[in-house]
């Protein structure tokens, strides 16, 4: 599933690509993956310009100077795909559902090969209540996210385990199962700690590595470890960074003990029995 650093490249991506052009038509293969009746949707979308493209945790937000947002998620395998204009021989993907073409001759795929994604039309005056009803947590990379707001977030669930309270979106927005894992293997955390046996330096150290990691998966275009392409239809690059997502049964770069993989919450966890306690 892309996470915060996949959806935050296809946005910064997509506002570059995107941001002026118009919508000339929209070709819909798949209605279900719409949240509106077709011909409503493109009634509400054609001939609208896009003012920006921005995210909120895993939504990605279209913004149209018409009054409209284009809400896109994402989800287990989606993908946003831009094709230049000046491209000849544009190809669809074998899961394109969606078709957005623009008045310069480019257009947005929306491919989803499990076809748990969606699309909202969503009016701006709305978008705020929309989201707020969502009942996100702090975004990890803002500014006003601090060490002590992170304290307090933890004091709230203190019964929860440390791997689960990461993925869960109304505690922080957009870490998903690789980067807990990531994190919490730098930090020197078991993924089954409890959070209120988490001592000040230990919180200091997942607080810290979650801002250091996700950024430089964003500098690295974000993780293709299963069907992610950003924007570009090109893989991230973080793979080649992970330490112990996949990696079950490898060796720890660390101390050369054996990466292990359980199950807390349903969801996977990879770590090193030595490193992390």
């Amino acid at each position: 599933m892309p996470e915060l650093p996949e959806v935050e490249t296809i946005s910064r991506q997509l506002n570059g690509f995107l941001t002026g052009k118009k919508i000339k038509s929209v070709e819909i293969f798949l209605p279900k993956i719409i949240k509106a009746p077709p011909a409503e949707f493109k009634k509400a979308v054609l001939d609208a310009q896009v003012k920006k493209v921005w995210r909120r945790a895993k939504i990605l937000i279209f913004e149209l100077l018409n009054g409209y947002s284009i809400l896109i998620h994402l989800k287990l395998t989606g993908q946003l795909i831009f094709q230049k204009p000046e491209i000849k021989n544009q190809r669809l993907w074998k899961y394109t559902h969606l078709i957005f073409n623009f008045q310069d001759g480019s257009r947005l795929l929306f491919n989803d090969l499990r076809q748990f994604g969606y699309v909202k039309l969503v009016k701006i005056e709305k978008l705020a209540e929309l989201l707020a009803k969502e009942n996100f947590g702090p975004e990890p990379l803002e500014k006003n996210f601090t060490l002590k707001v992170f304290e307090k977030i933890l004091r709230q669930r203190p019964r929860a385990k440390i791997k689960q309270f990461l993925m869960d979106p109304k505690n922080l927005a957009g870490i998903g199962n690789i980067y807990s894992d990531e994190i919490l293997f730098v930090a020197g955390v078991h993924p089954s700690r409890r959070v209120e046996t988490l001592k000040g330096k230990e919180t200091e150290k997942i607080f810290e590595n979650s801002k250091k990691i996700l950024q430089k998966a964003i500098k690295l275009r974000g993780t293709s470890a299963d069907t992610y392409f950003d924007a570009r239809g090109q893989e991230g690059k973080f793979l080649k960074e992970l330490k112990v997502y996949g990696k079950k049964g490898e060796k720890c770069v660390k101390c050369r003990g054996e990466i292990t993989r359980i199950k807390i919450g349903g969801r996977s966890a990879h770590f090193c029995p030595r490193c992390q306690k």
